[in-house]
């Protein structure tokens, strides 16, 4: 692994943050709720990953799935959850709010910009929802982040390579661009060296089966069969060694 690359690791749960953690990686961001692209995780989650954790912690702030683009109560509880995270012990915090005309809300972001610190900040893939990548990174960089979470506006980084090159030059060293989606074992090393990018938003998680011996059939919790009922996907330790051993 080239000493200048960090990897972060998504950790749906605190169990994959300790997963994430005896793999080796620099740091995770931990959320819930991946099949809505993740949300906060709860107040306990924070508290005990921070207690378990001797690694970076970065918590998403993120008060529902779907879009960015936030009501005056949504944008209260971010506020909030910025404020317990900080007083949790987070390192960072992840977020990104969006007009309704696809452009980033400058106003707001900056708001929770200034409510987070000392902790770092990153803005994450509602980048690669807006109307133009590019004066999105404008905007960013002028609210002073650390950090854009970016899959180059595709579905999976690797299929954005030329556009995550040209974000990563435009960058200048002004902000770091973290490559993410899709990023993995067999492919990492290709997008480093194509577009330059140093750092990375990583999943690589295992299927572990549920405990549930009685399985009722035909209900779903999440109201959709693609929802899994009897499994959960975790971190996988093995996998985050091979890739920080390239």
């Amino acid at each position: 692994m080239k000493p200048s690359l960090k990897i972060e690791v998504c950790a749906n749960s605190v169990e994959s943050a300790i997963g994430a953690q005896n793999g080796g990686t620099y740091r995770v961001e931990l959320c819930e709720n991946l099949y809505e692209g993740g949300t906060t995780p709860s107040a306990a989650a924070i508290e005990i990953a921070r207690s378990l954790l001797n690694i970076k912690l970065n918590v998403m702030i993120r008060p529902r799935g779907g879009d960015f683009c936030y009501s005056d109560l949504e944008f209260e509880i971010m506020k909030k959850d910025i404020i317990h995270a900080k007083k949790l012990g987070a390192d960072g915090v992840v977020f990104g709010i969006l007009k309704s005309d696809g452009s980033i809300d400058i106003d707001r972001t900056n708001k929770l910009v200034n409510l987070s610190r000392p902790m770092t900040v990153t803005f994450h893939r509602a980048f690669d929802m807006t109307k133009n990548l590019f004066d999105s990174l404008t905007s960013i960089i002028s609210l002073n982040m650390d950090c854009i979470l970016t899959s180059g506006g595709m579905n999976k980084a690797f299929d954005a390579i030329e556009t995550l090159k040209e974000l990563n030059k435009l960058a200048n060293g002004k902000i770091t661009i973290m490559a993410g989606s899709g990023v993995n074992e067999s492919n990492i090393k290709e997008i480093h060296e194509k577009t330059g990018i140093t750092e990375f938003h990583v999943s690589l998680r295992k299927k572990v089966e549920s405990a549930m011996q009685f399985r009722k059939e035909n209900i779903f919790m999440g109201g959709l069969p693609q929802i899994p009922e009897y499994e959960t996907f975790v971190t996988d330790a093995e996998r985050v060694k091979n890739l920080l051993n390239w």
